[in-house]
């Protein structure tokens, strides 16, 4: 079948690819900008004593920075009694393993907190193969302070603190990132955090897709990412070889 898409010659295509790219390095040079003004913002001191249960035992916020001054937390959706953690938030956990040793050479500690007891988590963990820190808040305020938890009364109310407004949530669990930086004296801040749309900075996945022809393809979908499966529940075929040929080609 012949294409519907405007097909031009090279010169044509390298016409319209240089202006696309002028736009492409302004919004370069505005997410710069952006990034300026989110490392300016003030920060908040934490005064509470926020306690975790991880594999090595109890442990403080402080403990959770394991050396560094910075530290990411990805607030997973895996909240006490699910049988598995959120296919969203797995999509975005995909992406963290590798880029540990590089954020740790920038003196950043990544890891998720989700209010599910430790023996949830680490099982759902051991099933999708992960090996970054992931602690559980279960007990603690930190899940609810953060806005990323919230009372079964709060859901139904329809009006739930997300996002920085409120608005209906259809879960007791919800998705974020929160930054944290702490002094040489000890002291902890709260320096940023991010919710909906805004942890897609996580899914270098989407990046790529950006760059295909269909995109992320999710318009005629019922919600953006519904098309997104834990990582072992996708077709056996959807794996990439890479371009190797397969035991079967080489017989």
């Amino acid at each position: 079948m012949k294409t519907k898409h405007t097909i031009a010659s090279q010169a044509e295509w390298l016409e319209a690819r240089k202006a696309l790219l002028a736009e492409e390095k302004q919004l370069t040079r505005q997410m710069d900008a952006i990034s300026a003004k989110r490392r300016a913002l003030p920060w908040v001191k934490i005064d509470k004593d926020y306690q975790f249960d991880s594999c090595g035992g109890r442990v403080s916020l402080a403990d959770l920075f394991c050396g560094k001054s910075q530290l990411v937390i990805q607030h997973f959706m895996l909240g006490p009694g699910w049988e598995e953690g959120c296919p969203s938030c797995s999509y975005m956990a995909d992406h963290t393993d590798c880029m540990l040793p590089h954020l740790a050479a920038r003196d950043v500690t990544m890891l998720a907190v989700s209010r599910a007891p430790l023996t949830e988590i680490e099982a759902f963990k051991k099933r999708m193969g992960w090996s970054f820190g992931w602690v559980s808040s279960n007990g603690s305020d930190f899940n609810h302070d953060f806005h990323v938890s919230f009372t079964e009364k709060e859901v139904e109310s329809g009006k739930v603190d997300y996002n920085y407004t409120e608005q209906p949530f259809g879960s007791t669990e919800a998705p974020g990132i929160s930054v944290f930086q702490k002094e040489a004296d000890g002291t902890i801040y709260h320096t940023y955090s991010v919710y909906g749309r805004g942890v897609e900075l996580m899914m270098g996945t989407y990046r790529i897709l950006d760059l295909v022809p269909k995109g992320r393809d999710e318009d005629s979908l019922e919600w953006t990412m519904q098309w997104v499966r834990h990582h072992d529940r996708y077709d056996s075929d959807a794996t990439s070889k890479c371009g190797c040929r397969s035991e079967e080609a080489k017989a």
